[in-house]
């Protein structure tokens, strides 16, 4: 497996990660434990050193299985996860929450949870618009200091925000939503980490599952599938956003691969500082994700992309509007 680096931070992780989150959240039923458990485990035999999770998946199952998962290799891997929310009484309503008071309190139990003394990348879930993020910043510039964390990170966060942050505590990577079929990033973010080096961390790289090709115009999803909410993934956006899958499925037949890893290389190819998180229960998926490392797309291949991406219009917003409100801050 090939190594990246996270910025200008010496964090050195695989070049794909694995994000967890799918195995106990956000798309359907959660995953056996067992199951889950080999999966992750799995990905650590073939080289993925980088596991991704938070809190609020579940709320804290995930955690708790990956802690599971990777505890007899704890020394080997890099575990990130987040914090930023408290929970209503039934644990599924989401309340940001980034007083200092309780970051100290999450990181204690995802420090418990995860079955370690250190948390290797902590990353503030959503921006609190209630509170500064000087004080965010300087909460876990004091964590770092007391040892219970490594590295310092924002997610879905706007450029002032990194910024402002960043001279507090540096920061090591911003996780925001990265792919081919959402590109804002490149207009204002990817500078600004490139400028800072900050290093950045892709999720949903394939589209919450949609560029793998796998997402016909009929397909419907249970109401415990985030997707379900998702006006990206309404009848009417799934079918015009065909367009953009028949693209992927052409260039990745003239290449002998899949959709997928298209997907992926192309993220890949963007920096060398960049390290996306793809989600799978499947082995079989995983195997498909960890082979894009390998794909490299040519200066050639990589214009006939954009330029067959020009006329291809994405529809659909990719949050339904209460999420998008917590978005970009």
């Amino acid at each position: 497996m090939q190594k990246r680096q996270l910025g200008n931070s010496h964090l050195e992780v695989s070049a794909l990660g694995l994000g967890c989150m799918g195995l106990s959240h956000g798309y359907g039923p959660a995953t056996d434990t067992k199951h889950a458990i080999s999966l992750i485990r799995a990905a650590a035999d073939r080289g993925v050193t980088f596991f991704d999770t938070a809190e609020v998946y579940g709320p804290y199952l995930n955690e708790e299985v990956v802690g599971e998962a990777l505890a007899p290799i704890r020394d080997q891997v890099v575990i990130a996860t987040k914090f930023g929310f408290t929970f209503g009484e039934d644990n599924k309503q989401q309340i940001l929450n980034s007083r200092p008071e309780h970051i100290r309190q999450a990181v204690e139990g995802s420090l418990k949870r995860l079955k370690t003394d250190v948390i290797d990348l902590l990353y503030q879930h959503r921006v609190d618009p209630g509170v500064p993020i000087e004080d965010v910043a300087g909460t876990v510039r004091d964590l770092i200091a007391e040892g219970k964390v490594k590295h310092f990170g924002l997610s879905e966060a706007g450029a002032q925000t990194i910024r402002r942050a960043h001279a507090v505590q540096p920061v090591t990577a911003l996780q925001s939503e990265y792919s081919l079929w959402w590109r804002e990033p490149e207009r204002e973010i990817l500078p600004t980490l490139e400028e800072l080096g900050i290093g950045f961390v892709p999720f949903s790289p394939l589209g919450k599952g949609f560029l793998t090709g796998a997402i016909k115009a009929d397909a419907t999803f249970g109401d415990d599938d985030f997707r379900s909410k998702v006006p990206r993934f309404s009848p009417e956006a799934i079918q015009a956003n065909q367009a953009l899958v028949r693209l992927l499925d052409e260039l990745a037949k003239s290449k002998g691969v899949t959709s997928a890893q298209i997907a992926l290389a192309w993220l890949l190819a963007q920096k060398p500082w960049i390290v996306p998180i793809p989600g799978t229960t499947k082995l079989h998926r995983l195997d498909e994700n960890l082979g894009a490392v390998a794909i490299v797309l040519s200066e050639t291949e990589l214009s006939k992309i954009e330029n067959a991406l020009k006329g291809v219009t994405i529809q659909g917003e990719r949050y339904p509007a209460a999420l998008q409100a917590r978005v970009g801050r």
